[in-house]
C-alpha cells in the first residue's frame, strides 16, 4: 500500500471505531436511568447503612444533570465497544505481519478484552468497601454532599484505573515478543518488580486508603507471574527451534 492508502485505511478504520463508540454511547444514553443507578448503587448501598449520617447526590446547577448523562454515554459507550474498537486497531496492523505474527497478535486481541472487563469488573466490585473506608473518615457533625459529576467522575476513574492495570501482562508478554524483554529478565527483578506494582497501585488508584492499594496490586503480582511463565514458555520453544549454526563463534566457519 502507498502511503496515502495508509491514510486512508487509516481513517476508514477511526471512522469504524468512532462510529462503534457513538452506537455505545447512543444505547447508553438511552438506558441512562439504569446505568445511572447500577453506578450509584455503592454510594446508596452506604446511605442506607448509615441512615444518620448527612450524605446525598446532588446536581449542582441546571446543565449538570445534562452534562452527567453525556459524559456517562461516552464513558460507558468507549467500554462497552471495546471489543470493535480493539479490533479496527489490530485490523490495522495486520496486514504488515507474517501468518505467524498474525496469530500472535489475534491472540493478544482475545487475551486484552476479558482482562480489561475483568479489571473494570473488580474495580466496580471493591468500589464499595472502598467508599466505605473515605466516608468512614469524615469527622462526626460533618457531612458528605456531593456532586453528582464529581461522584461519577471518581467512579468512572476508578474503574477505569483497574481496566487498564489488567492490560500490565499483554504489555509485558509483547515485549518478551519482540526480544527485548527475555523470561530470565523477568524472574530475576521479581522483588523490584513487585515493589513497583505496589507503587503504581498506591498513585494509580483514586483512593488513598491501603485496602484498594492491597486489592488492586494482588492480581497485578499474580498476572505479572503468569505473564512470566508465558514468557518462559515461548522462550524455550524458541530456543528449541534455533538453528544450530547460529551458536558458531562469528570466527569459525559452520557447516552452513
Amino acid at each position: 500500500m502507498t502511503l496515502t492508502e495508509h491514510f486512508k485505511e487509516f481513517r476508514r478504520r477511526l471512522f469504524l471505531s468512532a462510529a462503534a463508540v457513538l452506537v455505545g454511547a447512543l444505547l447508553a444514553g438511552y438506558f441512562y436511568d439504569p446505568i445511572f443507578e447500577f453506578l450509584k448503587a455503592p454510594f446508596q448501598a452506604y446511605a442506607d447503612a448509615h441512615p444518620r449520617n448527612d450524605i446525598s447526590l446532588n446536581f449542582a446547577e441546571a446543565t449538570s444533570a445534562f452534562s452527567n448523562l453525556i459524559s456517562l454515554s461516552i464513558f460507558v459507550g468507549v467500554i462497552g465497544s471495546s471489543p470493535v474498537w480493539m479490533y479496527q486497531l489490530w485490523a490495522f496492523i495486520v496486514p504488515g505481519l507474517t501468518r505467524k505474527e498474525k496469530r500472535l497478535s489475534l491472540t493478544f486481541i482475545a487475551a486484552t478484552v476479558p482482562l480489561f472487563l475483568a479489571g473494570c469488573w473488580l474495580g466496580y466490585t471493591i468500589l464499595p468497601q472502598s467508599l466505605s473506608i473515605l466516608y468512614g473518615l469524615s469527622p462526626d457533625g460533618t457531612s458528605n454532599i456531593q456532586q453528582v459529576s464529581m461522584y461519577f467522575s471518581f467512579v468512572t476513574r476508578f474503574i477505569l484505573v483497574f481496566g487498564l492495570g489488567f492490560l500490565f501482562p499483554v504489555f509485558l508478554v509483547g515485549l518478551n515478543l519482540i526480544g527485548v524483554l527475555p523470561a530470565a529478565k523477568l524472574i530475576q527483578g521479581w522483588r523490584v518488580a513487585i515493589v513497583l506494582i505496589f507503587v503504581f497501585a498506591a498513585v494509580a488508584t483514586p483512593t488513598a486508603d491501603p485496602f484498594t492499594m492491597f486489592v488492586f496490586a494482588a492480581p497485578l503480582v499474580v498476572l505479572y507471574f503468569a505473564a512470566w511463565f508465558l514468557c518462559h514458555r515461548m522462550d524455550k520453544r524458541r530456543e528449541a527451534n534455533r538453528p544450530e549454526w547460529l551458536e558458531v563463534d562469528d570466527t569459525e566457519a559452520s557447516e552452513l
